[in-house]
């Protein structure tokens, strides 16, 4: 039996995308990270790449909100059932930037998660090089965490998850990573959101690369 970890990206494309983020590019960077570090990855459309996920150790979402223009066409049944099973089952699942906003039609997806971006409520400050403090948390770096990023303040929380990461905007702390177990059965998913990763720019920060390599890690069990 292969060693390899394999990971399905599920990008942005169709519904799923918007013009403010890039989810071609920095997907093909997050793919790039995971292949350096002993992964097989494949990248496929949201809907479609819920339906494949038998076998893959890891899920990582990069995708925009498919409701941003008022209303929603919805998920095939088999895509729901596919993120369903699969969490079910254990797999290791890291939410990348606007992650987070999407997959609203799969309830699955926020329990899992433990965050939902709120419209009207849900902001972020100009995007500007930025530094984020590192909480006491087993996968915090020795580094400092800077990246030219968005600073996503404001999510609504679903349930505990531990911090690894934070910023501070208008004189309240907002998490940007976190970490936490979510029982879809009898079994538990490792699940990491990282917010940051609005452009290629973020991923030329070694500390961000980095935290990605840990997150990813850290979900897959190893």
């Amino acid at each position: 039996m292969s060693s390899t970890r394999r990971a399905l990206i599920a990008t942005g494309t169709g519904r799923y995308a918007d013009p403010w983020h890039p989810f071609e590019e920095t997907s093909d960077r997050v793919a790039r990270i995971l292949e350096e570090s002993g992964f097989d990855v494949e990248t496929a459309p949201v809907d479609e790449g819920l339906q494949r996920l038998d076998g893959v150790d890891l899920l990582v979402v990069n995708a925009g909100d498919p409701w941003r223009d008022g209303g929603s066409v919805g998920a095939p049944a088999a895509s729901i059932a596919g993120l369903e099973a699969a969490v079910v089952r254990g797999i290791g699942v890291l939410a990348m930037h606007a992650a987070l906003a999407s997959l609203r039609d799969y309830a699955a997806w926020a329990s899992a998660t433990g965050g939902v971006w709120l419209p009207g409520v849900s902001m972020h400050p100009p995007i500007s090089d930025a530094a984020f403090a590192w909480a006491d948390h087993p996968l915090a770096g020795d580094e400092p965490l800077v990246a030219f990023d968005e600073r996503y303040s404001f999510l609504q929380a679903i349930g505990a998850s531990e911090v690894v990461a934070t910023h501070e905007h208008d004189g309240v702390i907002h998490p940007v990573v976190w970490t936490r177990e979510h029982r879809g059965g009898e079994t538990v998913s490792r699940i990491a959101v990282d917010l940051l990763g609005h452009d290629a720019r973020s991923y030329d920060s070694p500390s961000h690369r980095a935290l990605i390599v840990r997150l990813a890690d850290w979900v897959t069990g190893r």
